[in-house]
């Protein structure tokens, strides 16, 4: 493989602040890194000084001839007014159909293509960028958190093109299992240096975790050996006669050296102050409406929520996530119906833009001590401070002179310390190393109170949802099944969508608005073998959907019967459970028709 990149000993220095110090590497064509490292480590400033945005303070960028690099553009490179078609060719030079193949990659179909930027959501407008991008047919891409703000859906796209492209490319990010799914080596940006490792994140995690208890392990045995060495000094250096082996002891102590070990990587810690609950319900919508004057976002909303829960509110963007939230947070009235909290909740919300009404004025300590609950310690409130890398003469900052991404954390370590019974949770995982989005998963699993959150990122909706509500065609409603059976059948709803319209982006070489004629004949057997993909499909998800409330209806049927023999026994909690479980076999057999419906007309074809 041929170098494309090369720097040799970059130095990078804002201020006081030493964030590249004779940092080297190596790019070759085909090389799928994941870029990791701490918030500040520098690992958006190395990207910059890669695209050119930025020039380091010393050392050297050698680019190949050979290099045709690209980046996705963190500012918007297109004017709202104008249409998907219209922007791409004019950014890119390409012809219609060249335009089209490339957009049809990340699912930009022809009424997306005539429809004008404004009006598509913030996931559509990062596949727009993700086009132009790619057609500059570039041989290495830089991308700097691409999977901040993008919906699951684009995400998954994402995932697969670059799964599938041949060029190489640096991709910093938060999420775990993107860079898992994604890439091959690791680079890791810390204390100034670069660390290339030949394997994926887990593998270079685990190699690190290894090396450290090897490097301890050392230490212990030199510290041993000096201590050891010392005695014999401390017994014998008065008496003439061992004097002299007491002075060869002290310089052989001098000469013995500890290795260096810096912070492991996964050793943030987060904890946040405890709250009373109780076994209640913490919110019960009845016939809600949500959205904004003259647009109903979505309606009809009724749902019962137990305190306690762990909500992960999802669904592509632009469907209505956010308002959603913003309505139980008291931003946005309801246009209809209400929705009501349990008695006594306190309610705390973190939006994601949240952090541009903070006190420009006022130090970290400062804000983070005003909003605290009053029973917080000042321990507390430092531990946390630290948690979100506020540590040491950090705390004393002024508001003023932090970055966004570090207000982003400060309002989100303020929020965990109001002692709020209920979290709403707007993408908190954005501004983030992935460790402390971990951790932050991690201490929100241990937290007693409620939890509703936006996030698209599949460890940390792992980590923490117990419940799904699906945001989508203007509806909220309760999903019934796991987290990880939600992705799966997004999956397979873009693997059908790719099946059938793959080519419905494609435009003909003069523009035409659609594609390519294809021979009746065959259109008639893609068409066949598209339906009895369909619906062998229908026909798992249906099976999975019976066997789902089989085993709810068994759960039930033991508490019932345990209810009948001993009626003494019965708890709140198995009655919460109970009623849980009719709410899931009323939700599995809603769907368990509807894809039987659907089944049914497809049987008619």
């Amino acid at each position: 493989m041929s170098i494309l990149i090369q720097v040799s000993d970059l130095h990078k220095n804002y201020g006081m602040n030493v964030v590249l110090e004779g940092a080297c590497a190596a790019f070759a064509e085909g090389q799928k890194i994941a870029v990791i490292g701490r918030n500040g480590a520098g690992k958006s400033t190395l990207c910059r000084i890669l695209t050119g945005h930025e020039e380091p303070d010393g050392g050297t960028v050698a680019r190949s001839a050979e290099l045709r690099l690209s980046y996705l553009e963190q500012q918007d490179p297109f004017a709202l007014d104008e249409t998907v078609l219209a922007f791409l060719t004019r950014h890119s030079g390409r012809e219609e159909w060249q335009c089209g193949k490339v957009a049809g990659r990340f699912q930009l179909k022809n009424v997306t293509l005539d429809t004008p930027i404004g009006e598509l959501s913030g996931g559509i407008r990062t596949r727009i960028k993700l086009t132009a991008m790619l057609l500059k047919e570039p041989n290495f891409l830089i991308l700097d958190e691409p999977t901040n703000y993008l919906d699951l859906k684009t995400l998954l796209l994402l995932e697969k093109f670059l799964q599938g492209c041949s060029m190489g490319f640096l991709i910093v990010s938060h999420d775990r299992e993107f860079l898992k799914k994604t890439c091959e080596e690791t680079l890791e940006v810390e204390r100034g240096g670069l660390t290339l490792y030949p394997g994926d994140v887990e593998a270079y995690l685990e190699f690190k975790a290894e090396q450290r208890q090897q490097n301890l392990n050392f230490n212990r045995n030199v510290e041993a050996k000096q201590r050891q060495l010392q005695d014999f000094v401390d017994r014998f250096r008065a008496k003439a006669t061992k004097a002299a082996q007491a002075k060869s002891k002290m310089k052989q102590i001098a000469r013995m050296k500890t290795i260096e070990i810096g912070h492991p990587l996964d050793n943030v810690r987060i904890r946040i102050p405890n709250v009373e609950t109780r076994n209640s319900v913490a919110l019960r919508c009845d016939d809600l409406a949500v959205g904004y004057p003259g647009k109903r976002v979505a309606e009809g909303i009724r749902m019962e929520i137990d305190q306690g829960a762990h909500v992960a509110v999802v669904g592509e963007n632009g469907q209505g996530k956010t308002t959603f939230l913003r309505t139980l947070a008291g931003e946005l009235p309801p246009l209809s119906g209400a929705f009501k909290w349990g008695h006594a909740l306190r309610v705390a919300y973190y939006a994601q833009h949240v952090y541009v009404s903070l006190e420009a004025g006022s130090s970290v300590l400062d804000h983070l001590t005003r909003v605290a609950a009053d029973s917080v310690t000042r321990q507390e409130i430092l531990d946390l401070a630290g948690s979100f890398l506020f540590k040491g003469q950090d705390v004393e900052k002024k508001i003023r002179v932090l970055s966004g991404g570090e207000r982003a954390r400060l309002c989100l370590a303020g929020l965990l310390l109001t002692r709020s019974q209920v979290l709403l949770l707007d993408e908190p995982n954005n501004h983030l190393d992935f460790e402390t989005v971990e951790a932050l998963g991690r201490a929100l699993r241990e937290f007693r109170g409620t939890v509703f959150f936006i996030s698209h990122d599949r460890t940390f909706v792992n980590l923490l949802a117990t419940q799904i509500i699906e945001v989508h065609g203007g509806a909220v409603r309760l999903y019934p099944e796991r987290y990880e059976e939600y992705v799966a059948r997004l999956e397979q709803a873009l693997a059908r969508e790719e099946d059938e319209g793959g080519s419905g982006a494609k435009r003909g070489a003069k523009g035409e608005g659609h594609a390519a004629a294809v021979p009746e004949g065959e259109l008639d057997a893609r068409r066949r073998k598209e339906l009895e993909s369909e619906k062998k499909n229908l026909a798992s998800q249906i099976k999975k959907a019976a066997d789902r409330i089989a085993t709810h209806k068994k759960e039930r049927d033991v508490i019932h019967d345990d209810f009948m023999k001993n009626p003494t026994a019965w708890s709140r909690e198995r009655n919460r459970r109970y009623e849980e479980l009719a709410r899931l076999i009323k939700a599995g057999e809603d769907q368990w028709l509807e894809l039987s419906e659907k089944l049914e007309l497809l049987d008619g074809h």
